[in-house]
Formats: C-alpha cells, structure tokens, sequence
C-alpha cells in the first residue's frame, strides 16, 4: 500500500526470496469473503449491522463495534478505508474495552467534529491533529492507512504520507495526554488488545486489512 523507494523496489526485483519473506511477515485481517477472525464486543459472531460488500467491511447499520480475536501491541497495520458523506468512525488499538488511542476516520467537510483539528481524519483522537495538508481522498473515494505502533513510538500515515507522530515517554505526550479525555485512563494506550473498528452510527468501509507484528 506504502509506495517503495526505487532503490529497494531494485533490490526486491533482484532479489524475489526477500519480498516473499517479506510477504510472510504479514498476516492478513480479512479474507474479503467472511468475518472469520472478528467478533463482536462481547465475543460474539459478527452477524447485524456490519456486512461484506464487494470485498469490503461495510457498517451497514447499527451493529457495535468490531474487534480482532487476536492482541496486537508492537505492530505495523494498513488497511483501506472509505467513509461515508457526514460520516464519523475510527480504527483503536492497545483498547481497554472500547477505549484506547484511535486513528481518526471522518469526512472533514460535513462532520461536525471536525471543528476540533484532532478529531479530523488520520488524527491521534483527542491528542494530536494531522495537518490540514495532509493527502486524503474525497468522500467516496478509497484512502490508504498506515499505524506503526512500536514500544512508545506511535505514526499514523495517510496515502503514503507520515501525518502524525508521537511518542509516549516524552513530555510532549504527557501534556497532551493531560489535556484529553483520557487523562483518566490508567495505563491508557499501553496494552496489548484487539484491533477495534468503530460503529459510530454512521457507514464506514474497510478493506485491505493486514498487520506484521514487530518485536
């Protein structure tokens, strides 16, 4: 999903055994076809609200967030996601129940939440706002993510683009921690957890979902 520089793009086409080990490293989310690897909140099969649609997760409907049955804690994941006009939803990960960091997803035009630069798309939610010159498609269209999640150091990308950035143990992150909804949270965003799709009542797609863990 992530364009590679030509130089290694070279290396890979000398080299085909390195991009099929590079390929093993990941591990696929959705198989395009089922649910199979998802639950609902409660561990239950996804079976309302939530459908697949031309290869696509689509929140159809009032149905609960959605969550991976596997933890992840130290991870590269991308995915593809397509929001809806007005719409509002997010992908969370090191979640303590439903709460945990989110990359936003949202149309920035009609969304009222958007008034708030950190809740806007791509964002860290509540913490940190991807710049207004960030590459996203428009509504309707197909965009490209990205979350590195490795020890404290945390990176939301947006179609190729690193937009955001964080890292836990500084001082930055703790007076932004501080100041979010979050504060409250004991050991927020620390956990090994589930990958967790939005229901926030509005139509959301996701497609493309994979992740390599990193030690």
């Amino acid at each position: 999903m992530i364009q590679l520089p030509k130089f290694l793009l070279c290396l890979l086409l000398l080299n085909p055994a390195a991009m099929a080990d590079d390929q093993e490293e990941w591990t696929s989310l959705f198989d395009g076809k089922t649910f199979n690897g998802w639950t609902t909140m409660k561990g239950k099969p996804v079976t309302n609200g939530w459908k697949v649609v031309d290869g696509a997760m689509h929140r159809a409907s009032a149905g609960g967030d959605i969550i991976t049955e596997a933890k992840f804690k130290d991870f590269i994941l991308e995915f593809e996601w397509k929001i809806s006009e007005g719409g509002n939803s997010g992908v969370k990960y090191r979640v303590q129940g439903a709460t945990g960091i989110e990359y936003q997803v949202l149309d920035d035009q009609k969304h009222a939440d958007s008034k708030n630069p950190t809740h806007r798309a791509a964002s860290f939610y509540d913490l940190l706002a991807a710049p207004d010159s960030k590459p996203i498609k428009p509504v309707g269209e197909w965009n490209q993510a990205r979350i590195v999640a490795k020890g404290p150091k945390l990176e939301h990308w947006l179609n190729g683009t690193l937009v955001a950035e964080l890292d836990q143990s500084s001082d930055d992150w703790k007076t932004r921690f501080e100041s979010s909804k979050y504060k409250k949270v004991e050991n927020f965003g620390t956990p090994a957890s589930p990958i967790l799709l939005q229901d926030h009542r509005d139509p959301v797609w996701f497609r493309n979902l994979r992740i390599k863990e990193l030690k």
